[in-house]
């Protein structure tokens, strides 16, 4: 696969992004993962976000990623030269709203459309501590591939580890609401498209390099959901597809936060759950808190019937599985629809989607410019 690649490489150029906390790189995943991506010979650049960095932290992280023998750049999302091409966004409310992982990537894939050398684009995390090379080429494989007609490709993988099942929020959150919604609203395409996806919340896809400029990922942790739901709006079910990317998966896990919905899997839940409303909605579909309501109903109940399921499934296969925590955090996702559904009910135009590199390009033609001579000046 790797020397395919390498010959796949010549007519569509390969780049990787790498969205990064700088406290990942004394973690341990990412040390080897950098170890792994040095081996592969197919790159021929890799573009890094790095976020929550000062000035010295950012030097380190340059001495860090020197390791690496492909070209490569780092975008310093804290440093000056970024933070004021954010004000100029902000001047005319095109700026990423918050911090994360969506505002991360999506400067990254500016940066990738300003410099003009990639036709096919890889993405996965940086926290995964199972991570070995063959991910990676599995996972771009179905772009990079010119007898190929995909533009998209979602990575997939089972979340068991260490003996333990785990994934949650895509097993007792996202599998049991898409069935939830369809019994609640009828059937629908697009939930059956994102149902269709063996791990939709897997954070490894690839794409071409055409797919970045006019698609519109949410900024929070509906980064995901968002992502797909783009693909189901822009392209034809015959350019997406999935690919088994790794045999053991894991990597950093969140806090559920059961008494704070402001942070780790209980923010994670709502915003999941108002990406797929507002899509829902953007496509006709009526809401209020009567449906709200059914709609909890329901889901509590397809939940726990999945919580069975996947405690008969660890005892054949010698997995643990602790069946209160899953019915807790069901619990916990179930008052969440509720509290997504009345942010989407006070707020229904709110959007946490960041506009499309297309529309940066018509309000400010010289962005990418400038996006790629700050890049360059912070690189130097």
């Amino acid at each position: 696969m790797e020397r395919d690649l390498v010959e796949f490489s010549k007519f569509r150029p390969i780049t990787l992004i790498l969205p990064s906390l700088f406290s990942e790189l004394t973690g341990k995943a990412l040390p080897n993962i950098i170890s792994e991506i040095s081996k592969v010979k197919y790159i021929k650049n890799i573009v890094i976000g790095l976020d929550r960095a000062n000035e010295k932290e950012f030097k380190k992280a340059k001495s860090f990623f020197s390791k690496l023998p492909q070209k490569h750049e780092i975008l310093w999302h804290d440093g000056p030269n970024l933070k004021k091409l954010d004000k100029q966004l902000k001047k005319h409310n095109l700026a990423p709203q918050q911090m994360g992982k969506g505002r991360n990537v999506w400067y990254c894939m500016g940066y990738i459309l300003s410099i003009g050398e990639s036709e096919a684009v890889a993405l996965h995390d940086c926290d995964i501590l199972t991570y070995d090379r063959s991910l990676l080429a599995r996972l771009v494989y179905p772009v990079a591939n010119p007898k190929f007609n995909f533009d998209f490709c979602k990575g997939y993988y089972p979340r068991v580890s260490e003996g333990k099942v785990k994934g949650r929020v895509a097993r007792l959150l996202v599998t049991p609401l898409l069935r939830a919604l369809e019994k609640t609203i009828g059937n629908n395409e697009f939930i059956s498209f994102v149902d269709s996806f063996r791990y939709p919340l897997a954070g490894e896809f690839s794409f071409r390099r055409r797919v970045l400029k006019d698609i519109r990922i949410p900024y929070d942790w509906g980064l995901e959901i968002g992502v797909l739901s783009e693909m189901f709006r822009n392209y034809a079910s015959n350019r997406v597809c999935q690919a088994d990317i790794a045999e053991n998966y894991d990597h950093k896990h969140q806090v559920v936060s059961f008494n704070d919905d402001s942070t780790g899997l209980s923010k994670m839940s709502i915003d999941i759950t108002k990406v797929l409303i507002r899509k829902l909605a953007s496509q006709g579909e009526k809401f209020s808190m009567s449906i709200f309501r059914s709609l909890k109903a329901t889901y509590y109940r397809e939940a726990l019937d999945f919580v069975q399921i996947y405690k008969k499934d660890a005892m054949m296969n010698s997995f643990e599985i602790d069946v209160h925590e899953e019915e807790t955090a069901v619990e916990l996702f179930a008052k969440n629809i509720m509290t997504a559904g009345q942010i989407f009910l006070e707020s229904p135009m709110e959007s946490p989607n960041i506009p499309t590199w297309n529309r940066i390009d018509t309000a400010l033609p010289s962005f990418l410019s400038d996006l790629k001579k700050a890049v360059a000046n912070d690189n130097f």
